[in-house]
C-alpha cells in the first residue's frame, strides 16, 4: 500500500489544479483505504458527498493528511462503516443528505433525516419514502430485570435537542443509544452558491462556541484553495482569538462539569473567569464570542491599545486565582469520589475514533492540529500537548486544567510577540476554474476540519465542515456502560458535545 500522499498525487489528473491533496480514485484502491482504517493504520477525519460522489478524508501514520473521491455508480459504494464503526454515522448523514447508498453498510437508519423532509430538501437529490419520527427503532437489549428509560430530545435549561435511550439494570446502564439530528439547519446547503464573504459567515455559526475555530478553518481552506498569503499580523491575531475562545471555553467547563456533581463552588468561581475572559475578547476585538473577526484573508478587527490592556489584566487575574481553584478541585474528596473512576474511554477507542481534543488526550491519543500538521503562528510559539490514559471524567478535568495553562502562556507569547502595523487583509481572488482547499485547525473540543471547492465568479460550489463531535458522540455511548444513570449528566459534560456542529 503506499503512502496516502502518493496515492493522492498519483490519483491526481493533470486537470485538477486544485493544491487540497485531493483524488479522484478506483473502487479498488477506496477499499485499500478502507482496508487501512480497519487495520488501525490511518485514521478517519471525514466523510462527505455531493451528487454522485462521495469523498473521505484520512490521516495516516505520518501525520499526512488527503482527500480520496469515489464515483458512486448509480449512487453506491462500498461501505466505509462496515469494516471501520466510525464512519457509521457520516454514512448514514451523506445517504439522507445525497442518498448515497453504502453497500454493506450495518446500520441502514436514517440519521439526520427524521422522516419529514420527503424529497424537497435542497441538498437531497432522490425522494424519501415518508416514514413518522416515532417509527425510529432504537437497538434492543435482552435479559432478565432490563428496562429503558428515555431522554429528551426536550431537555431542562437552554440546551439543544439530542433524544437518550438508556436501557438499565436497576440503575447500572446496560446500553445507552443516541438519536441527534433535530438541530440540521442546513448549514451546507446554505452555503453553496454563496459568495466567500457571505459563506465565512455561515461557517462561523455552525456551532456558536467555536465561532472562531469555524471561522479559522474556513478562511484557512479558502486561502489554501486559492493560494492567499496572509499578513503576518494577522495571523497572530487569529491565535490570539483562538486561545481565548479556548480559555473561556475550558473555564466553562470545568466549572459545569463541577456542578453536575453538585459542587456549585467551583461554578461559581469558573463563571466569573469566564465571563472575565468574553469581556476581555469583546473590548479586544468588539464582540463577546469575536463572531465574524476572521475573515478569509486576515481578520476583520485589529487589536487596539485598550483591547491588549484587558486582554493582558485577565491573563493576570487568571493567573491569580485559577491555582487556588484546582487545588479546591483537588482537594475536595466527595467532588473525587463523583469524578475518579466514572466513565472510562478506553485508549484503544479512542484511537480508533481519532477522538480529538480532550477527550482523546484524556485516553493517551497525542494528536493536536496546532502542533501535526500544524498551522502559523504556532511553529514559533512553544507549548505543550497534555496528555493522560486513565479516560474518566478526572482525566477530561485535568486535561483542560492543563490546556487552561498553555493557553495562558500562549497569550502572553503572542502579545509578547505580535508583529506591529494595522490590521491586514490580503486580497481574496476570484477563480477561473474550479479550486479546492482543505484546512484541519484545533477548536477547543478538539479538530475542525474544513473543505471546500470555488467555482467561477469566486461563489463557494460546495463545503464541508466537520465538527469533532462526529467522532466523540459516540464514545460517549461507551464510556456510559457499566456507570449508574445517576452519572450520565456528568460524564456527558465531560465530553460536552456539541450538538449543533454535529447536525450541521
Amino acid at each position: 500500500m503506499p503512502a496516502l500522499v502518493d496515492l493522492i498525487e498519483a490519483g491526481r489528473s493533470a486537470k485538477h489544479h486544485a493544491p487540497s491533496r485531493r483524488a479522484v480514485v478506483a473502487p479498488k484502491i477506496w477499499s485499500l483505504a478502507v482496508e487501512q482504517l480497519a487495520e488501525g493504520r490511518w485514521s478517519l477525519l471525514g466523510l462527505w458527498g455531493e451528487p454522485n460522489t462521495v469523498h473521505m478524508a484520512l490521516l495516516d501514520e505520518v501525520r499526512d493528511i488527503g482527500v480520496i473521491s469515489l464515483q458512486c455508480l448509480g449512487g453506491r459504494y462500498p461501505s466505509v462503516g462496515q469494516r471501520h464503526p466510525p464512519a457509521l454515522r457520516l454514512e448514514r448523514a451523506a445517504a439522507d443528505l445525497f442518498g448515497l447508498l453504502p453497500q454493506g453498510l450495518p446500520d441502514t437508519r436514517r440519521w439526520l433525516d427524521h422522516g419529514h423532509w420527503g424529497g424537497s430538501h435542497p441538498l437531497a437529490t432522490r425522494p424519501q419514502p415518508p416514514a413518522s419520527a416515532s417509527s425510529y427503532r432504537f437497538l434492543a437489549a435482552d435479559g432478565d430485570g432490563l428496562h429503558q428509560i428515555p431522554v429528551g430530545p426536550v431537555h431542562a435549561g437552554i440546551i439543544e435537542p439530542g433524544h437518550f435511550r438508556f436501557t438499565a439494570s436497576g440503575e447500572t446502564v446496560v446500553r445507552l443509544e443516541e438519536r441527534l439530528g433535530y438541530v440540521h439547519k442546513g448549514i451546507e446547503g446554505l452555503m453553496a452558491g454563496s459568495p466567500v464573504d457571505r459563506a465565512a459567515g455561515v461557517a462561523g455559526r455552525t456551532s456558536g462556541d467555536s465561532t472562531v475555530a469555524y471561522s479559522l478553518a474556513f478562511a484557512r481552506a479558502v486561502e489554501a484553495a486559492l493560494g492567499v498569503e496572509v499578513p503576518p499580523r494577522a495571523l497572530w491575531l487569529r491565535a490570539l482569538m483562538a486561545e481565548m475562545e479556548r480559555l473561556a471555553n475550558h473555564l466553562g467547563d470545568i466549572g459545569a462539569i463541577c456542578n453536575d456533581a453538585a459542587f456549585a463552588l467551583m461554578h461559581a468561581h469558573c463563571g466569573v473567569l469566564r465571563e472575565r475572559v468574553l469581556r476581555a475578547s469583546d473590548a479586544a476585538f468588539g464582540h463577546r464570542l469575536m463572531r465574524d473577526c476572521i475573515v478569509p484573508g486576515g481578520v476583520a478587527s485589529n487589536l487596539r491599545e485598550e483591547g491588549e490592556r484587558a486582554v493582558r489584566s485577565v491573563i493576570a487575574e487568571i493567573r491569580q486565582r485559577f491555582p487556588r481553584l484546582i487545588e479546591l478541585y483537588d482537594n475536595t474528596a466527595s467532588l473525587q469520589d463523583r469524578t475518579v473512576g466514572t466513565g472510562r474511554l478506553k485508549v484503544e477507542l479512542a484511537r480508533q475514533y481519532a477522538a480529538g481534543g480532550y477527550v482523546g488526550r484524556a485516553s493517551g491519543r497525542h494528536f493536536d492540529a496546532r502542533r501535526s500538521p500544524g498551522y502559523p503562528p504556532y511553529d514559533e510559539l512553544t507549548f505543550d500537548v497534555p496528555v493522560l490514559e486513565e479516560g474518566d471524567v478526572n482525566a477530561r478535568v485535568w486535561i483542560r486544567i492543563r490546556e487552561v495553562e498553555q493557553s495562558l502562556s500562549l497569550v502572553e507569547q503572542i502579545l509578547q510577540r505580535l508583529p506591529g502595523g494595522a490590521a491586514a487583509r490580503a486580497n481574496v481572488p476570484s477563480t477561473n476554474g474550479p479550486r479546492e482547499g482543505m484546512a484541519l485547525v484545533e477548536g477547543f473540543r478538539g479538530d475542525i476540519m474544513a473543505w471546500l471547492r470555488i467555482g467561477e465568479g469566486g461563489l463557494v460550489e460546495r463545503c464541508h465542515l466537520r465538527d469533532p463531535s462526529w467522532f466523540q458522540w459516540p464514545l460517549l455511548e461507551a464510556a456510559i456502560e457499566g456507570n449508574i444513570v445517576a452519572d450520565f449528566p456528568l460524564c456527558n459534560k465531560s465530553f460536552n458535545c456539541s450538538y449543533s456542529g454535529h447536525d450541521l
